[in-house]
């Protein structure tokens, strides 16, 4: 090992308080880190010219300004320090304030010291160099590039077009810090593989990535499952049961449609958030927790915080850093490349060889309304390949079921929400049907729907459909 890889970490601590310099002077070279410490936002900056650091803590409010101000000169001159900020207990509009102009994390006060040792490992792993050479790195860092690791998944979001170009840059940015993020768009745009990417891109890439449907979880259960619960706390709970807190310990808990979430439970996650302590049911003390917060949603938030639907003070605790995804029809051009990777994955997953997309298919998805974007373009091409009997992909707009077996629309019946899935639980109805009156026997149901038996079992596979007795003796390909 070099010399310059084994120097122990610098940091810096900046607060005005002599005890408590001391105690995080103390706290930090136990765990072999080299410390300097300033009282004020003059003194810290003579240091900072003097070196550079690999973490900087500071107070918010210092004898000569606040903690801010240095964060702000810091960034303007892109030094490569993480910075962490200590607000004062409760002060949650300070702490989103820090995080959106740029702060790494912060921590509350009075300190954890477990949680600070914690806070300041992970800013000084994250500013780690991704090559051999620290200056490389710090380049590196400083250009906005990714690490290596974290390319992959920044090339499984599928798109060069210029909308998502920039959510790209926004995701290897914003995966540098702590602060929560908010991704936003419409049902089927790929909510959750920008949460992943996020994941990936940052340092807690080894933790784990912990994906929650708020809307899925019947509002009896949000508390224990969210928080974690204590043996007999309970009728049923026969033992102490995990959290999704604390199973995305170190990692990162992805919040899907956060939206769901009804108002009691949206205060209890707003605490969970603000304090980094949660308490599970049937406990008598909190634990700590180190996650990084990702939410999603497809509804306007803002217009459910002025109707009194969302929580105000939760709405801006999570949209620290907002991601908006655009839908597909606003990013067209991407169509070709989103076509092939998910063919590709099709035929993968059912031993196949890709099918040629025509030029005139690829035309004709361009011109159809997609308003289930990519989920409702992986939903045809899956239907495509299915049904399709030569090398050249045909794709079968309309729903996939006789239209003389669909029943009647009702006049007065409301649109639906989510087409695709409308579609799939209509198309799911019939197939369920023709199975019962053939007595589960598939061939007869395939020929009863004018259906081969191949295309049936596909339908049946891909809705999830359950069908007693395995195979019958006349349903051999």
């Amino acid at each position: 090992m070099s010399q310059a890889a084994s120097v122990p970490p610098q940091v810096l601590v900046v607060d005005d308080e002599p005890d408590l310099r001391t105690l995080y002077e103390l706290t930090l070279l136990r765990e072999g880190y080299r410390v300097d410490a300033a009282g004020s936002l003059a003194e810290a900056w003579e240091l900072l010219d003097a070196r550079k650091f690999d973490a900087v803590i500071t107070d918010m409010r210092l004898p000569d300004g606040l903690g801010l101000e240095l964060l702000q000169r810091m960034l303007a001159q892109q030094r490569p320090e993480r910075c962490i900020v200590m607000t004062a207990y409760g002060s949650a509009e300070n702490a989103v304030e820090a995080l959106k102009a740029g702060a790494f994390d912060y921590l509350t006060k009075p300190v954890d010291l477990k949680q600070f040792r914690s806070v300041v490992a992970s800013a000084i792993q994250d500013n780690a160099p991704p090559v051999r050479s620290r200056a490389a790195g710090t380049q590196r860092v400083a250009a906005g590039e990714p690490p290596q690791g974290s390319r992959a998944a920044l090339q499984r979001m599928v798109g060069a077009s210029a909308a998502m170009q920039q959510v790209k840059e926004r995701i290897a940015k914003v995966a540098r810090s702590m602060a929560p993020v908010l991704v936003r768009g419409e049902s089927g745009t790929g909510k959750e593989l920008v949460a992943r990417a996020i994941h990936a891109c940052s340092h807690r890439e080894a933790g784990p990535f912990i994906a929650v449907n708020c809307g899925a979880i019947p509002e009896a259960l949000l508390e224990a499952e969210f928080f974690g619960a204590r043996k007999g706390s309970y009728t049923g709970s026969t033992q102490d049961r995990q959290g999704y807190f604390q199973a995305a310990a170190g990692g990162t808990l992805f919040l899907d449609e956060i939206g769901d979430l009804p108002l009691a439970m949206q205060s209890k996650l707003l605490r969970a958030i603000q304090e980094r302590q949660v308490r599970a049911i049937g406990s008598t003390q909190e634990d700590g927790v180190d996650v990084r917060i990702v939410s999603a949603t497809h509804k306007d938030l803002a217009a459910d915080v002025l109707a009194g639907r969302f929580r105000q003070d939760l709405y801006y605790r999570l949209n620290v850093i907002d991601i908006m995804i655009p839908p597909l029809r606003e990013r067209r051009e991407d169509l070709p490349a989103l076509c092939e990777s998910l063919l590709a994955r099709i035929a993968q997953d059912s031993g196949m060889p890709v099918p040629v997309l025509s030029p005139v298919v690829v035309a004709q998805l361009a011109a159809h309304p997609l308003g289930g974007n990519v989920r409702e373009l992986e939903n045809l091409l899956h239907r495509a390949v299915a049904l399709s009997d030569g090398e050249e992909l045909q794709v079968d707009f309309a729903p996939s079921v006789p239209g003389e077996l669909a029943p009647a629309p009702r006049a007065a019946e409301a649109m639906p929400q989510d087409l695709q899935a409308y579609l799939d639980q209509q198309e799911r109805d019939i197939l369920v049907k023709a199975l019962r009156d053939s007595g589960f026997n598939r061939t007869a149901a395939a020929q009863r729907l004018g259906l081969s038996l191949r295309q049936i079992r596909y339908r049946i596979d891909r809705l999830a459909i359950a069908v007693p007795g395995g195979e019958e003796p006349n349903d051999a390909s």
